[in-house]
């Protein structure tokens, strides 16, 4: 008996460290026979997942996998994945569903909160469609931990969260941009939240929670996360003085002011990040003395005051440090060769001059280096192949010369290498092609020139050798990158040979830019329906002919679609209807024969339609469907043979051209891994303009060099934000509309060489933007009208017109009258002013294939780097919220 006792005694103690030895988010593996879980418990978890439907797509969530919550009805809960149960009472304490493809609202009258007895709590990286934080949450007066991070919740947080008295950690972070935390609630929270250590409240919106409060959290807190909470006013330095505090994050509220103490800091600083905030840096002796704690601080897009950036080299302890977005000047501080544990710095986009120092190369644990967007010159140093910890270098938008070092192929570790935007020349090292771990290749917009080596790289998803001076034909090894996901060798000028249908097996091509290059022959028929995933197929500008793909995929995510200026022929594919995300169509100046492709209408994100230079021809016959091109905002179908009547019902539904848009952003590709701006060429005012980048300001209407009949149309005058309209070189009758003066954005208005008769409409005067003004070739009589843009337009602007009379004319008007315009029955409406583009091509006008009178501006310019990879990688480590995100 007595050792069956012992023996039952071993049995009860190895049971029980078998339980705690179990981590916190999984449940004990106990036998069938011993059941812990009460029964109305098991219930209540089962009703609670069985009440969220399964989700038809697991990308949904913020999280990688997701996993499924596989409970069996009839067993124990204290074994299901995610249970943790008190080994006396069964009552679960424990609920860890993070990443669980949870999907749908989260109810007050969940089962969930029958849980009385819950002690943590982890529903975080799941998506409850902006379901409101039920007050409910504060029924669980046991809970320690709680954390809602990344799971779409939305509306006020309830002032019953401060019930909850025991918390040690709360998560709301990261949730909806609608989730708000009200003054009331929080100062409740920080009243009866005596032991919380940890608070985690970034993206949620404090914009009315006065800085001065966050005094009032528990002096114990160590963890303090309010990134992007829209805080506003002055942040007391006190809170950088407070004993326990050891993680303390504010990035990106950039109404907050204040200054960053000099003396006295908290030595327990391990993470600091001030970045794109108001506070004041003022860097001394004193207060780097008190931060040798700090591992990581980002202080970037920061307002520096006259600090000493030498004595950052005394933090020896730091491993992670970001000063980008700053106005820093004079050479990168030698002292930072001192800090031997460092593994990310990035200096960006600051004013740092001179070379590259010789100290960084000490930094053997560097695994991120970044001194992009500086003004740094000379030649990369070989040595930098020493740093066999680097996975990222970006050197790119510099002034560096000379060839690139084939030393750096001894990076083996190496996943970006960004050189773009210098000056460097030579060839391409060969060793470059083969790093067994290089991710992103990117050495577009440099001198370098030779033949392209062949792809021994099976790593490699990005590559951007654009704009240099590389020749030769694509080596066929590109196409066997089966990661590809960015292939760009756009504007090298002498790449040749034809476009090689392998091609197509690259199924992760999101982006294929082969255009302004010598390519030639057919356009394989396959990049039509290769990859549902391809965002961006530009092949403008080669020597391709042959007919446009015709077949189209349904599914597919094309937003870009550009074959300008080739030889292209035969007619328009109707297949496009299927790409219905398709904002950019570019088919201009080609030799396609066809009538107007009317289905294009139903395409409901078109901005850009370019049909100009072809072969079109027949009638345009007004929209079929509503709202049809209610988003176009470029859209030139000039030199063609298209005739009839101007296609006044399309006019009517251009509601992207009647609203003012004073977005100075670009359009580009968005919410994907790789941001793509668009480009364009255009006859702009007069010229041949490439848009690097087309502005969402821009909106041009260019229907010239056509048959079209009839009169101008009265409604023209609604679309309020055309900034260029051209309907020169057709046989257009009437008179000009006086509605034409509602176009108070518009900077290029050409009528010439039609059969336009009567007078110059006085409206016209209050066109102040105007630049261009070409009426020249038609029957207008009458005095010219005199005041604002008006006295700038030389005589070139109204030749041809007989009887025209006044300034700048010699001809003098006599008291006689011209035929009048009749009168308008268009409502003249208040019109916003824009800004125009800050450069301006000014000419006399122009007809179709060449120019009337002289051109006095041309603008080339070449468009600055896109940081869509940067930005990629550092919004990835950001979302997680890890101590190592980059800012």
């Amino acid at each position: 008996m007595m050792g069956s006792s012992l023996l039952l005694a071993q049995f009860l103690c190895l049971l029980l460290f078998h339980s705690h030895s179990q981590p916190a988010h999984s449940s004990s593996n106990f036998s069938s026979s011993v059941q812990l879980c009460p029964r109305d418990q098991s219930l209540a978890l089962l009703q609670f997942k069985n009440s969220f439907p399964m989700p038809s797509s697991p990308s949904t969530f913020p999280c990688y996998p997701p996993e499924k919550v596989l409970w069996k009805e009839g067993t124990d809960c204290c074994t299901w994945d995610g249970v943790t149960c008190n080994m006396k009472t069964g009552h679960v304490i424990g609920l860890d569903l993070g990443c669980s493809m949870l999907y749908g609202t989260l109810h007050s009258n969940s089962t969930l909160f029958s849980l009385h007895h819950l002690q943590k709590l982890d529903l975080s990286r799941n998506d409850f469609n902006r379901s409101v934080i039920s007050s409910s949450f504060g029924q669980f007066l046991h809970l320690t931990h709680l954390n809602l991070n990344s799971s779409n919740f939305a509306g006020q947080v309830p002032p019953e969260i401060s019930h909850l008295s025991r918390l040690v950690s709360l998560d709301l972070s990261s949730n909806s941009e609608e989730l708000m935390l009200e003054p009331i609630s929080f100062n409740k929270l920080a009243q009866n939240l005596t032991q919380l250590r940890e608070l985690y409240l970034g993206g949620v919106n404090m914009s009315l929670v006065v800085p001065s409060s966050l005094m009032n959290l528990s002096s114990s807190l160590s963890t303090l996360q309010l990134w992007r909470c829209g805080l506003k006013g002055e942040l007391p330095d006190n809170l950088f003085r407070r004993s326990n505090l050891q993680w303390l994050d504010l990035w990106s509220n950039e109404g907050l002011t204040g200054s960053f103490p000099q003396y006295n800091l908290s030595n327990a600083l391990s993470h600091l990040d001030l970045s794109y905030t108001r506070i004041s840096i003022h860097l001394e002796p004193d207060s780097i003395s008190h931060l040798k704690s700090v591992e990581e601080m980002y202080l970037s897009g920061c307002n520096f005051v006259g600090s000493n950036l030498d004595l950052l080299g005394n933090l020896t302890q730091l491993i992670e440090l970001g000063l980008k977005d700053n106005q820093l000047g004079g050479q990168i501080p030698f002292s930072l060769g001192k800090l031997k544990q460092l593994k990310y710095l990035h200096l960006g986009n600051n004013s740092f001059i001179g070379p590259i120092p010789d100290s960084l190369v000490k930094l053997t644990q560097l695994e991120w280096l970044d001194l992009s967007y500086n003004r740094l010159i000379g030649q990369i140093p070989f040595q930098i192949s020493r740093l066999s910890s680097l996975t990222a270098l970006l050197l790119s938008n510099n002034q560096l010369i000379g060839p690139i070092p084939s030393q750096i192929s001894r990076l083996s570790g190496l996943i970006i290498l960004d050189l773009s935007h210098n000056l460097l020349n030579g060839t391409i090292p060969s060793s470059l092609f083969s790093m067994p771990s290089l991710h992103f290749l990117l050495l577009n917009n440099n001198l370098l020139y030779g033949q392209i080596s062949p792809f021994l790289c099976k790593s490699l998803q990005y590559i951007n050798l654009s704009f240099n001076k590389l020749y030769g034909q694509i080596p066929p090894s590109v196409f066997k990158l089966e990661h590809l996901r960015l292939l760009r060798l756009s504007s090298n000028d002498k790449l040749t040979g034809n476009i090689s249908s392998v091609i197509c097996e690259l199924k992760f091509l999101e982006i294929l830019d082969l255009s302004n290059n010598g390519f030639s022959g057919f356009i394989p028929q396959c990049l039509g329906n290769f990859s549902d995933g391809l965002l961006v197929l530009h092949l403008g500008g080669n020597n391709l002919h042959g007919n446009i793909p015709s077949i189209y995929s349904e599914g597919n995510d094309l937003r870009y679609l550009n074959f300008n200026g080739n030889q292209l022929n035969g007619v328009i594919p109707s297949s496009i209807i299927n790409c219905v995300n398709l904002e950019f169509l570019d088919l201009g100046n080609n030799m396609i024969d066809d009538t107007f492709p009317s289905f294009l209408e139903t395409l409901p994100k078109l901005k850009v339609v370019i049909l100009r230079s072809n072969k079109l021809h027949g009638s345009l016959k007004g929209p079929t469907v509503k709202d049809s091109f209610s988003k176009l905002q470029i859209f030139d179908l000039s030199n063609n043979s298209l005739s009839g009547p101007l296609p006044t019902e399309y006019f009517n539904n251009f509601k992207a051209m009647m609203s003012i848009d004073q977005d100075m952003d670009y359009m580009r590709t968005k919410n994907v891994s790789t941001t793509y701006v668009f480009s364009v060429q255009l006859a702009w005012k007069g010229s041949k303009t490439v848009f690097p980048k087309i502005q969402i300001a821009l909106t041009t209407l260019d229907l010239s060099c056509n048959k079209f009949t009839g009169k101008i149309p009265e409604s023209l005058g609604k679309l309020k934000s055309l900034k260029q309209l051209n309907l020169s070189h057709n046989s257009l009758i009437g008179f000009i509309q006086p509605s034409l003066g509602n176009l108070t954005n518009l900077e290029s208005l050409d009528l010439s060489s039609n059969l336009l008769a009567g007078r110059i409409p006085q409206e016209l005067v209050d066109l102040t933007f105007l630049q261009v003004l070409n009426l020249s070739y038609n029957q207008l009589e009458g005095p010219i009208p005199l005041g604002k843009q008006f006295n700038t337009f030389e005589n070139g602007s109204y030749e041809g017109n007989l009887g025209l009379c006044g300034f700048p004319l010699q001809v003098k008007c006599n008291k006689g009258e011209g035929q009048q315009p009749p009168p308008s029955n268009f409502e003249k409406e208040d019109s916003m002013f824009e800004e125009g583009f800050g450069w301006k091509a000014v000419t006399m006008g122009y007809g179709c294939g060449f120019v009337f009178g002289v051109s006095i501006g041309y603008v080339v310019f070449r468009a600055r780097k896109a940081a869509w990879f940067v930005n990629m990688v550092e919004d990835t480590v950001k979302k997680r919220g890890s101590s190592s995100r980059l800012v």
